[in-house]
């Protein structure tokens, strides 16, 4: 190709002139069959016109080692219509000298499988590599946009490690808190607006389940605030602006008084090195990983004050919200009371309200329901006491006297009672008579009044008779039949 039609063949790919994209084609590339210890074996994915937007682990190789992936893409112009590549190359150390098998495998490419049969790879020794001189030797015939094209004078540039600026942190929105009490813990990424490393998430939720292992503490009750998708929010942390990915949050609440203890746990991400020369169209990033550390934390727990209920209330911040379906009824007409607690704290933890015995009110055990609400960085909620009750004797009821709840409140750290305020006003007549003659029928003597006295004669029973006659009709017919046979 002449140097003119190099050169509008250029400025057609960055004008953007008519451009014609063909079908998305993927394809698999294994390295060589013999690789020497001193170099790489290569598992390379293709995709032709279309970007690689996601993709699947590359397998593992036995007698090999992962080393990171790079990338590479490649445009033609031809006649006009644009068609380009991208590659994603995974490099694999020999460790050791040997025969090994490539099992076959498949990769999910822009949600596409590809799959290759394998191949077996043989490993020698460490071979001799030629000293690439500093400088070419000038071809007077060489043309200066093979390098530009990938051509045989292209060489591979040279990557370096850009110091980030991010790092990885394990927060609580609480340093103490009481037995009981609520804290909001914060697992996340942050990364300032001034980084200039490129940074990415790898195996997130893999990785975090093995941290969550060493990360929750035995001593406390978990709400898990189930954080399904990683994406960014705005801090400011001093003065700087950061970007912070949460990875996991939840709120804890301590069981006993042992301080809760967080271990300083890893989190890797892949971390690119970036080409010192960046090309138009060569590779500008090679991909590396990179170990995260957050910083041991602690919590410390201090207990309730003196209370004979101390070891029984919950903690947190709640109110009453009380209703009932009719304030006037009648002796053995029964209504219904709903004892609703709501607010912030360990709703699942709360504990039931007591109900006095009394014989002036039946009351049925609630049906019991509960709405546990996370978000915010906050735990909140109500749990719901259905109760039905049938009044037994005339006259005023203050349900406060039946309906309490007493719980402990961190903010203003003092005990607190939720009280029903609903008066019930009865009529009619009492129950207690009925209810007495309808458990204790007494002793005999207690009966006779209500025993009839009327003398029954016995021949009005016809039971014996008609047995008899039975009896006589049976043996008639067993002599008749016994005559018959002689």
């Amino acid at each position: 190709m002449r140097k003119s039609s190099r050169i509008l063949a250029l400025l057609l790919l960055v004008l953007g002139f008519q451009q014609v994209s063909f079908g998305q084609e993927i394809s698999i590339e294994l390295g060589k069959s013999e690789v020497a210890l001193n170099e790489l074996f290569t598992i390379t994915i293709t995709v032709q016109n279309e970007n690689i937007k996601s993709y699947t682990n590359f397998p593992e190789i036995q007698g090999f080692a992962k080393r990171g992936t790079s990338s590479s893409s490649k445009t033609n112009i031809i006649n006009g219509q644009i068609s380009s590549t991208q590659s994603i190359i995974q490099r694999y150390l020999p460790l050791e000298e040997g025969t090994y098998t490539l099992d076959p495998f498949s990769i999910d490419v822009n949600g596409t499988t590809v799959s290759s049969q394998g191949k077996t790879v043989k490993i020698v020794a460490a071979v001799d590599r030629p000293q690439n001189s500093r400088r070419r030797r000038f071809d007077p015939f060489a043309d200066p946009f093979d390098d530009l094209f990938g051509g045989k004078g292209s060489s591979e540039p040279e990557f370096v490690d850009v110091k980030e600026d991010a790092f990885l942190a394990l927060t609580t929105d609480k340093d103490e808190v009481y037995v009981g009490e609520g804290f909001t813990t914060t697992f996340a990424f942050y990364v300032a607006d001034a980084n200039r490393a490129p940074l990415q998430f790898h195996e997130a939720g893999k990785q975090l389940s093995t941290v969550l292992k060493e990360l929750r503490p035995e001593n406390c009750w978990e709400e898990n605030f189930n954080i399904e998708n990683i994406y960014g929010e705005r801090v400011n942390l001093g003065g700087k602006t950061y970007t912070r990915y949460k990875i996991y949050q939840a709120t804890y609440y301590p069981l006993n008084l042992e301080p809760v203890v967080f271990p300083s746990v890893p989190f890797e991400m892949i971390k690119y090195r970036v080409a010192r020369s960046p090309s138009f169209f060569g590779r500008d990033r090679q991909e590396d990983f990179k170990t995260f550390h957050t910083k041991e934390k602690t919590v410390k727990v201090r207990p309730l004050p003196a209370h004979p209920l101390k070891d029984m209330v919950a903690v947190g911040e709640f109110e009453l919200d009380e209703k009932i379906n009719k304030i006037e009824v009648e002796t053995g007409e029964s209504f219904e009371y709903s004892f609703n607690i709501i607010g912030e704290g360990n709703i699942s933890g709360i504990n039931d309200p007591i109900i006095p015995e009394t014989k002036a009110m039946d009351i049925y055990p609630p049906n019991i329901s509960q709405d546990v609400n996370r978000g915010g960085g906050r735990v909140t909620g109500a749990k719901n006491y259905n109760y039905f009750g049938i009044p037994n004797e005339p006259g005023q009821y203050d349900l406060k006297d039946y309906f309490s709840w007493i719980y402990f409140d961190p903010v203003r750290e003092k005990y607190d009672t939720l009280s029903a305020t609903v008066k019930l006003n009865v009529t009619g007549e009492s129950k207690k008579n009925i209810s007495i003659s309808s458990t204790d029928l007494g002793s005999f003597y207690d009966k006779i009044d209500a025993t009839s006295n009327e003398l029954r004669p016995l021949e009005d029973d016809n039971t014996p008779l008609i047995i008899a006659n039975i009896l006589i009709f049976a043996m008639l017919a067993a002599a008749g039949y016994l005559v018959f046979k002689k």
